[in-house]
């Protein structure tokens, strides 16, 4: 038998043994978690992201889809696409519901998480909505459609001003597997009726009237005059956004009333990711609108992710696009992208200028925003009026500032960035289509530390794939070379289809540059590989073998006036006339942004041909 001094020796041996190999173990597993450790980081770094994105967009959209999106049924196939056909799918076999994925699951983590605050037209009177109310708004509002005859399938026009409720109705249309298609409430009424009888809608979502800038608009005077053209509608449902009474007709429905009447838990309706969501129409500079069709699935994602990646959001971020909800940035930065996020974003009722210049700042600081999204249009409005109405109001809240609708000049940017964002705010001027449903080439995502160029889009999001063309449809390779933008790849958010006319959806976006996906739009690529959105193709002009776009003669010239959309696309057909003489007939003009330029420029004519005989 051993001593007891013996036994404990080789006690102490088996334990320094037993350490030894713990710590080898330990080293090893250091190693190889240090190591992997390394590759994740990278693989979730931007840069990382981009690569596999690039690698197999299937695979990378596919994972992201099963982690982001909450499924009743989850998808057996990433994607299918063959752009000779200008067809691409999404997610295929995947069921969800969008409005789930908006309201339900946040409603049942974070109930009283604010979900909007509602900035009405008259400063300092906002409003907040939290998931859970805003989830019982739209179970009401849902309720009352399936009550009044509105089912799976069907087409529903919602034209109203920027509120809770008009969320509502887009969330209630898409809990029971409606179709929304949002007007901009500002638009004629014949502009409305086109809307209407191309989509064939079974109902108008309206309010008695509107507020902005302090004037009244008479919302339902003008639903009025629509519907006496459009046969497919047999409900008019109408909110009081004022005390004004209206005169009721037989199909109108008071809205709140009727809500009050109704259950708050609405079974939400099990879509398949490719069913359609809504339908967004784009006025466009000539011809007939389109009625640009978005599916469920792919479409929130891609605004989800998006969002989330551009802005750098952080989960108590409240999120200020002043967009209005009648165009696709509204859609996808105020309602879809944000709420599916889980944050809190505004709804902006008014203009930049009510009741002064100095409205979006103020509202920056009352409401500590911190990401802030507007169009270049309104920079340039706002840049005239000088710096005091900015530096009065705190905006240390801000983080981020962005630029959306057309490219934005290199004044308007530097002006952003010094004054408004003090220095120290990145800027992500951001390209994107309605036809796109999300942004694809931005500043950000990128590494912390990485360039941005001022006045340029520079960096594709992931998984967009563009390239350059030349007239001849040869791909333009390497840097410091202009083209026609194209993009190679399909990308979840993109729209399916036009409404209706699928062959015009094939002429327009895949018959000029077969195998690709057109923009419509000419950039520049620079030695960097950074590109920079020049204008649309059809008003690039040729001069002395350089290919100049409408937004480089801007820049250069400072032309603020031209007449734009309120998606920044010029009207062609206004110059035109005022060109050829057909001032008298100039069509419909409520998409314009400012209706008073046409005057400017009919003025602006008159002296050319003055000082120009022979013109």
């Amino acid at each position: 038998m051993a001593a007891p001094t013996t036994r404990l020796f080789f006690c102490l041996r088996r334990q320094e043994r037993r350490l030894i190999s713990w710590r080898r173990l330990w080293g090893s597993f250091r190693a190889s978690f240090s190591s992997s450790s390394s590759s994740l980081r990278r693989e979730l770094s931007p840069g990382g992201m981009r690569e596999r994105a690039g690698r197999d967009p299937g695979l990378f959209w596919g994972s992201l889809a099963r982690e982001e999106l909450l499924w009743e049924a989850p998808h057996h196939t990433d994607c299918q696409w063959d752009f000779a056909r200008g067809t691409a799918r999404w997610f295929l076999g995947g069921r969800l519901n969008v409005a789930v994925n908006c309201l339900d699951r946040h409603a049942q983590h974070s109930p009283d998480r604010v979900a909007l605050i509602w900035e009405k037209d008259e400063p300092g009177t906002e409003e907040k909505v939290t998931y859970r109310e805003l989830l019982d708004m739209t179970c009401r509002l849902a309720n009352t459609l399936k009550k009044n005859g509105i089912k799976k399938g069907d087409r529903v026009a919602i034209y109203m001003p920027v509120s809770p409720l008009a969320v509502a109705a887009m969330l209630a249309c898409a809990r029971i597997g409606v179709v929304h298609t949002v007007v901009f409430a500002g638009f004629s009424a014949e502009s409305l009726a086109g809307r209407i009888n191309d989509s064939e809608c079974k109902a108008v979502i309206t309010c008695n009237q509107g507020l902005r800038g302090g004037r009244i608009i008479e919302l339902k005077k003008t639903v009025d005059e629509a519907v006496k053209k459009c046969p497919s509608i047999k409900r008019v449902f109408v909110a009081q956004r004022t005390t004004s009474k209206i005169h009721m007709r037989s199909h109108d429905v008071l809205l709140e009333e009727e809500m009050a009447k109704v259950s708050s838990i609405c079974p939400p309706e099990i879509m398949d990711s490719e069913d359609m969501l809504f339908m967004l129409y784009t006025s466009g500079s000539t011809g007939k609108p389109k009625g640009i069709v978005h599916t469920q699935a792919g479409y929130l994602l891609y605004a989800a992710i998006t969002h989330k990646h551009v802005f750098d959001l952080k989960q108590d971020d409240i999120f200020g696009c002043v967009a209005d909800i009648g165009w696709i940035t509204g859609h996808s930065y105020v309602v879809y992208g944000p709420l599916c996020n889980g944050c809190t974003t505004v709804l902006f009722e008014s203009t930049p200028v009510y009741p002064d210049p100095g409205r979006y700042w103020e509202t920056v600081e009352r409401l500590k925003i911190n990401q802030f999204y507007c169009a270049p249009t309104a920079l340039r409005l706002l840049l005239k009026y000088g710096d005091e109405y900015v530096k009065k109001y705190d905006r240390s809240s801000l983080t981020i500032l962005g630029s959306v609708g057309e490219p934005i000049n290199h004044e308007a940017w530097q002006w952003f960035y010094d004054v408004v964002g003090d220095g120290r705010c990145t800027v992500v001027d951001t390209w994107w289509q309605t036809e796109t449903g999300g942004i694809c080439i931005a500043p950000r995502p990128s590494e912390k530390e990485a360039e941005i160029i001022p006045a340029i889009a520079m960096r594709p999001f992931y998984g967009i794939n563009p390239v350059l063309m030349d007239e001849k449809g040869n791909i333009l390779e390497g840097g410091d070379v202009s083209g026609a933008l194209c993009i190679a790849q399909p990308w979840p958010g993109m729209a399916r289809t036009i409404y209706g006319d699928h062959q015009r959806f094939i002429e327009a976006y895949f018959k000029t540059y077969p195998g690709y996906y057109f923009t419509g739009d000419s950039a520049y690529r620079t030695k960097e590989g950074y590109y920079q959105i020049t204008g649309r193709m059809d008003d690039v002009l040729n001069i002395s073998g350089h290919r100049l776009g409408t937004a480089e003669i801007e820049d250069a010239m400072v032309v603020k006036r031209l007449p734009k959309t309120r998606s920044g696309k010029i009207m062609r057909r206004l110059l035109r006339r005022i060109v050829t003489g057909g001032v008298n007939d100039m069509g419909d003009i409520t998409t314009l942004d400012d209706p008073s330029v046409i005057a400017e420029i009919l003025d602006a004519f008159e002296n050319y041909k003055a000082k120009h005989p022979t013109f």
